[in-house]
């Protein structure tokens, strides 16, 4: 299932010329052309899913493997101090391609790449509100 207007699909598919370094019968990954650090990278399934909810799990299982796989060897043969999974969903989360992809970003000493957030100070009453919402069962 891929989606016609999707420039991801496109280019997992090999429609779209790319960077590619890693590919099976699944699964693109290709190097982004707007890196943050060198090395880094995107996994893209050739099936079309918007984001993370509409992913299959046994695909979402696969896409952690590879990652892992893909990030040790970024690590090993670049030399990386460390790396960033970043995978996001919704436009209000960072997503400006919604095709499921996740971002490999190699991490080295004084690369002065920002990934994160300001941590928030929720109270113990808003803690355990919170934790009732969404607790799992």
């Amino acid at each position: 299932m891929k989606d016609e207007t999707c420039i991801f699909c496109k280019i997992a598919n090999g429609e779209i010329p790319s960077k590619s370094i890693y590919e099976d019968e699944e699964f693109r990954v290709i190097l982004d052309l707007g890196p943050a650090t060198k090395g880094h990278a995107l996994i893209l399934p050739k099936n079309h899913y918007a984001d993370l909810f509409e992913l299959p799990e046994e695909i979402a299982e696969k896409v952690m493997v590879l990652a892992k796989k893909l990030g040790s060897r970024m690590v090993d043969k670049l030399h990386a101090d460390g790396l960033n999974l970043v995978q996001n969903n919704g436009e209000t989360a960072g997503q400006t391609v919604f095709h499921f992809h996740m971002h490999l970003i190699p991490r080295y000493k004084d690369d002065n790449q920002k990934i994160g957030w300001v941590p928030g100070k929720p109270g113990e009453e808003e803690l355990e509100e919170t934790q009732k919402q969404i607790i799992y069962e």
